[in-house]
């Protein structure tokens, strides 16, 4: 054993040739607090390395607990599988060991198992629901660790609520951040292309109505992607509380069509957002931002089976373009046509078809061609913003405008609000009015 950690058998097939920590963090230390703690798991990880089951059985019986990790996060399962003790990982499973965990470099006991060529174990994890995480974004030596990489050990998350149900509150050098965590469970494929998608568009995006990208972490698990922290709610939660005001609303309106704008016009490649909702919309104190980017996609990449993975993603649905929803071919528009029902949103106070499953709502635009209706008098749009709406959410993808058309529309609302109110005219008093 070596500063608390044990050296048994072959290393994780994912750890560094240079190992990038050696010290142990305050946290770690806190994991195994007792000589005897310490001994207690060497003797279960030990065991496990020999292929002596009834050495574990000891140690299972002494209350042991059959995930018990050493300070990388290597269990019993990862070092059986590492040396080919089938009969060792028979054994864990059976006790009710966790298949996948993930040691501190991402690596799970499956993608040990392909890594060391331990046929028969890798069968028997497969079988067992294991998953490989040989996609993991761990570098090999620390020559290679991005620039942008952040110290986990230096983030100290706060005990605010959890933001829009992704993010974590962080202080990372004396600054609040928002954090998104890929958690073991989130290991699968598609979650970590997801994660690797989300990481290389962040990097590239620089607008004052884009969140900002801080770093990540990506040498350890759990992955995270840091960005900036904005003290407002996000827009799903804001509109929580009502219908915004015309003013208000036209500004969030011309805050989103900016950042999408330079989105769908970014080189080299376009980026469809292709979840854009209220709860990706993040708000400072007089702004929004676009958020989330884990269903973007360059325009270059129309993966079918992103859009049939999107289709299932619940409350996306409330805000899908038909032709996404009827996995029919699509581009930037479906961006468009989810503005659309975000700016209506803001201006009426309640979510699309408010009362109906999402999945029934994406029907509604999808098969019967049916649009939210516009409940509050017409009098409360301002001229010209209900005609756009409408536009944007055109069945016809062709039919609808670019967001820079939107910008340009939206600022000569926003300007004929401005002459109006100068004038000591109410703004909601806008003739003629949208038929």
């Amino acid at each position: 054993m070596d500063g608390g950690r044990f050296k048994l058998g072959r290393l994780s097939s994912l750890a560094p040739e240079d190992k990038l920590e050696d010290a142990l963090s305050s946290v770690e230390a806190d994991k195994l607090k007792t000589a005897k703690d310490l001994e207690s798991v060497a003797e279960l990880l030990y065991c496990a390395c020999k292929g002596d089951v009834q050495g574990i059985e000891g140690s299972l019986a002494k209350g042991v607990n059959v995930d018990a990790a050493d300070f990388d996060g290597r269990t019993a399962l990862h070092l059986a599988a590492c040396e080919g003790q089938l009969k060792v990982v028979e054994f864990l499973i059976s006790k009710g060991a966790n298949v996948n965990p993930a040691d501190r470099w991402g690596s799970t006991p499956l993608a040990d198992a392909q890594h060391y060529k331990n046929a028969e174990v890798c069968k028997f994890l497969e079988e067992h629901g294991g998953r490989s995480s040989k996609q993991s974004l761990q570098v090999r030596s620390r020559k290679e660790v991005p620039e942008y990489e952040i110290d986990p050990s230096k983030l100290i998350f706060t005990k605010t609520k959890v933001l829009t149900g992704k993010y974590r509150v962080a202080i990372w050098h004396g600054t609040k951040v928002a954090v998104k965590e890929l958690y073991t469970g989130d290991l699968a494929d598609e979650g970590l292309r997801q994660f690797r998608s989300e990481l290389d568009l962040l990097q590239k995006l620089r607008h004052p109505n884009v969140v900002q990208f801080l770093g990540a972490v990506t040498q350890s698990a759990p992955l995270m992607i840091i960005t900036e922290f904005l003290p407002g709610l996000d827009l799903a939660e804001h509109l929580k509380k009502g219908r915004l005001d015309p003013e208000k609303a036209v500004i969030y309106a011309l805050d989103i069509a900016r950042g999408m704008n330079y989105l769908h016009e970014h080189k080299p490649e376009a980026i469809i957002h292709r979840d854009l909702k209220p709860s990706n919309l993040l708000r400072d104190a007089k702004h929004l931002k676009v958020a989330d980017f884990g269903l973007s996609l360059p325009t270059h990449d129309p993966d079918t089976n992103d859009y049939k993975m999107l289709k299932r993603k619940g409350t996306s649905c409330r805000y899908m373009a038909p032709e996404l929803y009827q996995d029919r071919p699509y581009n930037k528009c479906v961006d468009v046509f989810s503005f659309a029902l975000i700016v209506q949103e803001m201006m009426e106070g309640v979510r699309p078809f408010e009362s109906l499953e999402a999945e029934e709502v994406a029907k509604i635009y999808a098969n019967e061609d049916r649009r939210p209706p516009f409940k509050h008098h017409a009098r409360r749009y301002p001229n010209g913003l209900k005609n756009l709406i409408e536009e944007c959410w055109s069945t016809e993808p062709t039919h609808r405008p670019s967001f820079a058309a939107i910008i340009t529309r939206l600022t000569d609302i926003q300007s004929e609000m401005g002459g109006r109110r100068c004038l000591g005219i109410p703004i909601t008093k806008c003739i003629p009015q949208d038929p």
